[in-house]
């Protein structure tokens, strides 16, 4: 489902790395708040992606990916990078990708 964004509206787009453990509910948890965008696990062992949608969607998904993560997960840190505005959505809907 497309997240069409209100006329006038800002959106943000924000690159995440996750360091720590967190299980597949990013996904979940992004289309409950409605962004857009993209999770994937590293070789490394963190978690990478990106998010965009309206700038208080995205804030709540930087909070979910900062301080809850999964049920299961224990989250050292989150780096951001790339933040900036947009004026249209590169994606249409939330994916993993492996």
């Amino acid at each position: 489902a497309r997240c069409p964004l209100p006329a006038g509206a800002a959106a943000m787009s924000a690159s995440y790395e996750v360091f720590g453990r967190v299980q597949g509910y990013t996904e979940a948890e992004a289309r409950k708040l409605g962004v857009v965008g993209w999770v994937k696990n590293t070789s490394k062992g963190t978690v990478t992606g990106q998010v965009q949608g309206p700038e208080e969607k995205v804030s709540a998904m930087k909070s979910w990916l900062t301080k809850v993560g999964s049920p299961s997960s224990r989250i050292d840190r989150t780096n951001f990078s790339n933040e900036k505005e947009i004026s249209k959505l590169d994606f249409s809907g939330f994916s993993t990708r492996y």
